[in-house]
Parts: C-alpha cells; structure tokens; sequence
C-alpha cells in the first residue's frame, strides 16, 4: 500500500487502524495474516462498491508472482470471514457477487464519524511499520484531528488517557486480588477446526487435529470437556457461540483453522468465553508435519494455562506425553483410518489396512496400535459378522502393544477393558476401566464402558447413574442410545423407547439407535410397531446378522412365524458359506417358544465367547428361561452367577 492519511474504521464491535494495521473486536486483538488484512482494508476502504477479483488478486499480489490465483482469494476470504465470524449466506459484512467480486455491505464509521455506504477515491494504505517508519505513523493521528474543534480535540484526548488509566487500573487490580469479573472456566469444547487448505481431501487432517487436541485435555481432572462425538455435531453449524455454549453447558469454546502447505501444516487457534463471546486468548503454531504431535501437545498446554485450570504434575506430564517426531506418511495413514465412515465388513477392512500401513512405516506409533485394536474389535460385532475367535486376539494384541509403548493410553486401557469383558474376565475389565478413567476422566467411552459392565452385572442403578453422569461429556453423541440400553434392561420400556426416538430425531440414519428401538418396541410389547423399524434397519445394516436376527424376533413375537422362519434359514444358508455368529439364532427361537433349539444355539454362542452373553443376568429377552437349570449353568460358566 502507498503512503497516505492512516484512518480507523469501526464496524460492528470491530475496529480496523490502518497505522497499527490491527483488527480488534473490542479490547481484544485479532490475528489475521497478510493477505486476508490486506483484503480487509481493500473491501473497507471500497465500502458499498463491488471489488472485483481482478482488484483483489492486483491489491495482494501484484502481477509479478505466480500463485494460484482463485485458490488463494478463496482463503483469504474465507479468513476473513472466519475471524469476523460472518456467515457466507447470511453475511454481516461481506456479500458475495456471485462471479464478479465482492463487498462490504456494513456500516463503517471512519475516525469515529459516520459515512455513507461507498466512499471511491480514498487514499492508499500504508505498509506494516518498517525500522526507521515509527515517527511518521506515530503522527498520524495528529494529521487525523486536524481541522476539528479544538476542545473535542482536547476532550478526547483526555478521554484517551482516562480510559488507559482505567484500564491499568484494573489490569493491577485484579492481578494482585486474584479475582475477576469473569467466573472460573471448568468446562470447554473443541469445535472442529476448518480445514482452510483449500483442498477437501485435508478434511481428515482438521478433523483428527481437532481430535487429538480434545483427548489431550480431557487429561485433566479439573476441567470438563466435551467429547468428540458431541463436538463435531457443530461442523460447520450456523449457530452462536451463546447458543452453542448453551446446547452443551460450557463456559468455554475453542475454534480455529488448520492449513496444510506440503509438510508444512499451520495451527490457529482462540479461545472465547461463551457468556460474553469475548475472545480473550488467539495463538497460531506453524510447524513441520513431522512435530505435529509437538504442535497438538502446545495448543493444549496453552489452553490449560488461559483457562487458568488446575494442572497437576502427572497430568502435565500426560499433556507432553507422546510429543515425538512422526512422519507424514504415517500420520497420514492413521488419521485415513480413524475418518473411514462405512461401518460394515469393507468398512472395518479398510481401517484395518490404513493402520496397518501406518504401524508397518513406524512401529513404535501407539495411537495406530489403538486404532487396529478398534477395527478388529468391531469387525467381531455380531452386527458386521466377523469371526470372534480370530479378530478379537489381533484386537487384544493391538492394544497390549499400544500400552507397552504408551502406558498412559486410556482409549488403548478402555479397548483392552471391553475385550476382557467379552471374555468373561469381569475383574480385570474392571480395573482396565477404572484405570483409564483415572487417566481420562472426560473420556465419554469409558463411563459407557464402565455402565455397560454394571449392567452386567445386574447393577443396573449405578449404571445408570454412571451413564447420566458421562452424558455431560457427550450429550449429543451415543449418550442417548447407551442410556437407552441401559433402560431397556431395567425394563423401563417407556423410557427406553424416548431415549431412542430422540437420537433419531438428530440422526435418523443411525442404525443402532434404529435396532435399539426395535428391542424396546418387542420388550413392551409392540412388535408391530418394531418391525418396520426393524426392517428400515436391516436395510441400512446391508442385511447383517444382528440386523436380521431381531427383525426375525419382532416377526416372531408379532405372530409372524412363517417370516421368522425364513429369516432364520436365510442365516443359516449364510452360515454354510461364512461365518455368522451363533449368536443370533437364540432370540429368534426363544421368541418362537422352541427352547430346544435356542439352548443349541446358547451352547455354541458359549464356544464362541459371544458379546449376547455377556448380557445373560438381565437381559429381557432370556426371561422365559431363567428358570431352566441349563440358563442357570450357563450364567454359572459365564462367571455371572
């Protein structure tokens, strides 16, 4: 920009100064790079007019470098966009004139008096102070009052230092008191960070930053923080930071970008308190892609420190933890395998690959280790139908190589605790449980995990009193569907039913939320009413065994037997050709009444260590047999008795 008379622009609760060239929002800085800044001045200083591309690309470019022209106008808007937190369809300030340009639409007083929405011919803005430019832009506000009246001249000047005073005052104030207008923040989310790379293939980098940053602070006894699941249901949403903060009861909310530049990758990230949506701390890291664990540690470290929570030393120490040097590539295949979204066989297939290619370019990767643990553990579901017998050791080897290179990994603690469970080791599940509680005490999977053995158990109101407590961490995310399971089982049927229908209110596709229902639906007594459900569920579920063994139970119960018998042959024509579970042959035949051969399937369900038996102290369906000496047996070996 060209030398010219430095103005201050107000907008909004924005305050843009040329001679600083600062953003604030208030008394609070923004960070913007140089080429979003660059726009911002352009589009306020050409308020009202349309700024075509061309102008854009000439004003931050020039014609002598060689960039990717629209590519980069894109991000600097998006930029500015994103730190006035405007809404490309509904903008406060800039609109977009769909292929031609952009402009401000807002008002804008300049030097604190009013203008008309377009004012053409201003003055160049100047350059970023330079060594030896500090006197000519520290006179700039003189050559701005000349021509007004001398006493507001003087008023405001006097104004000026009172405010300072104030402020200094303040600022000591509270510092030696210890005190604050603001409360404490005990609670916080990690809003999914934007993928600013210009490139929607760097979806999943954003997406596992964000995650990465979330499990790093849920570290910390002293501060609740949200989990991932119930965060990311604020993707791109439209709504307030105050209504946000409302939906998930927080004082706090973290946003920010990631861009990636070849192995480059730049963090920005700020914290805003959700009360005043005052923005009080902003940092951006640009790091190597290899120290990106280094990068997600200090975020999170800062973040600990702003909110002013209480950190011991161990949780400190967790904070660092794992901070090594990882190389792209591998990082790469790890973060591809966490965001596969098909939740079948291939599905499970595919993470298993990632994880694997990324264990094989670093062995001593621990969170790749967790990651294959998971997918093996999912592809033994009886949903998916993988072989029990051959997944869950690989799942269990995973995550006991997880732990031996990172003790201090609670998800790798919560997987080794649920295959324990599966294995009818009920004590050690335990433990696992509650030792990765104490190392993460935010983490939503591990309260689940720890009601679900409750249940169990037949403790079913401390489960469900874990479960109420652990929906705080993830009220948005499957807290409703475990809560769900868990009154289905107390036989609070009603209640059950609620739980699931408001999780499809949210998420209509959500396939176990659709076959819980489904079990409810039969518990009291509405077959009927289950099996359209129950057939949406099968359909979505690709027809997998779990999903057509309850459909054959709802069309048993509903009198449908002729239906329930055909499902039940179609499973075991499958079952000649692969594997599936023996599982899901019981309930089918305990629902036709013919217990013969559901206590055949019961025994090699038993052969199979199959998750249903886990369930065998309460679970609903099996009432029709509780009284039969060989249940009572079965609950014996199972270690339930």
């Amino acid at each position: 920009m060209g030398a010219g008379t430095a103005q201050v622009f107000h907008f909004g609760d924005f305050t843009l100064d040329q001679s600083r060239y600062r953003l604030q929002r208030g008394e609070r800085i923004l960070r913007l790079e140089r080429q979003p800044m660059e726009l911002l001045f352009l589009l306020v200083e050409r308020r009202g007019e349309l700024v075509t591309r061309e102008e854009v690309a000439d004003r931050l470019w020039g014609t002598t470098v060689f960039v990717d022209i629209d590519q980069s106008i894109n991000t600097a808007v998006r930029k500015v966009r994103m730190v006035l937190r405007d809404d490309s369809d509904k903008p406060r300030f800039i609109e977009t004139v769909v292929g031609k340009g952009y402009r401000f639409a807002a008002p804008v007083a300049v030097n604190g008096e009013a203008t008309v929405s377009a004012t053409a011919g201003l003055p160049a803005l100047p350059q970023p102070a330079q060594a030896g430019q500090s006197a000519a832009i520290e006179a700039a506000p003189v050559q701005r009052m000349h021509g007004r009246h001398p006493v507001l001249m003087l008023l405001a000047g006097v104004g000026a230092v009172l405010a300072i005073f104030a402020a200094v005052w303040v600022a000591i104030h509270v510092r030696n008191t210890g005190s604050s207008t603001h409360p404490g923040i005990k609670s916080l989310v990690v809003l999914p960070l934007k993928n600013l790379s210009g490139d929607p293939a760097q979806e999943y980098l954003a997406d596992g930053m964000t995650e990465e940053i979330i499990g790093r602070l849920s570290a910390i006894h002293d501060l609740r923080v949200i989990s991932r699941t119930s965060a990311m249901q604020f993707k791109d949403s439209r709504l307030s930071v105050p209504e946000i903060a409302k939906a998930l009861n927080v004082d706090a909310l973290v946003e920010g970008s990631v861009i990636r530049d070849g192995d480059r990758v730049r963090v920005h990230a700020q914290l805003i308190r959700a009360a005043t949506d005052e923005h009080f701390w902003s940092e951006e890291y640009d790091r190597d892609l290899r120290d990106v664990l280094a990068l997600q540690s200090d975020v999170a470290q800062s973040i600990a420190e702003k909110v002013e929570v209480t950190v011991t030393r161990q949780e400190r120490a967790r904070l660092v933890a794992a901070a090594h040097p990882v190389s792209p590539e591998v990082y790469e295949s790890y973060l591809k395998g966490l965001f596969v979204k098909t939740y079948n066989k291939a599905g499970f297939e595919e993470r298993i690959a990632y994880f694997g290619q990324a264990i094989r370019k670093d062995p001593k990767f621990a969170p790749a280790y967790v990651g294959l643990s998971n997918a093996y553990n999912d592809l033994g579901d009886s949903f998916v139908g993988g072989p029990a017998d051959k997944v869950r050791p690989e799942a269990i080897r995973a995550a006991r190589k997880a732990l031996e290179l990172d003790p201090q990994l609670a998800e790798a603690h919560v997987r080794l605790a649920e295959i324990y469970q599966y294995r009818w080791q009920w004590t050690d599940a335990e433990s696992e449980y509650k030792l990765a509680i104490e190392l993460n005490p935010n983490d939503a999977g591990a309260h689940f995990g720890l009601a679900n053995w409750l249940v169990c158990q037949g403790r079913l109101d401390e489960a469900l009193a874990r479960s109420r407590s652990a929906r705080e961490l993830d009220p948005l995310g499957i807290s409703g569907v475990q809560t769900g399971w868990i009154l289905f089982h107390s036989r609070r049927y009603d209640e059950a039913i609620r739980e699931f229908r408001s999780v499809l209110g949210v998420q209509p596709e959500h396939a176990y939320a659709r076959w819980a229902l489904g079990s409810a639906l039969i518990g009291n007594g509405q077959p009927k009413e289950a099996i359209p459900e129950l057939e949406k569920t099968a359909s979505i579920m690709h027809r997998s065994p779990g999903s057509l063994e309850l459909l054959a139970t709802a069309y048993a119960h509903a009198g449908r037997r002729t239906e329930a018998l055909s499902l039940i042959d179609e499973l075991k024509q499958r079952r000649k050709r692969a594997y599936i579970p023996a599982e899901v042959f019981i309930n089918p035949y305990l629902a036709l009444s013919d217990y013969g051969e559901a206590f055949i399937w019961f025994e090699r369900a038993y052969q199979e260590h199959s998750d249903v038996l886990q369930y065998l102290k309460v679970h609903p369906f099996f009432d029709p047999v509780r009284g039969d000496p060989r249940f009572t047996d079965l609950v014996r070996r199972v270690g339930l008795d």
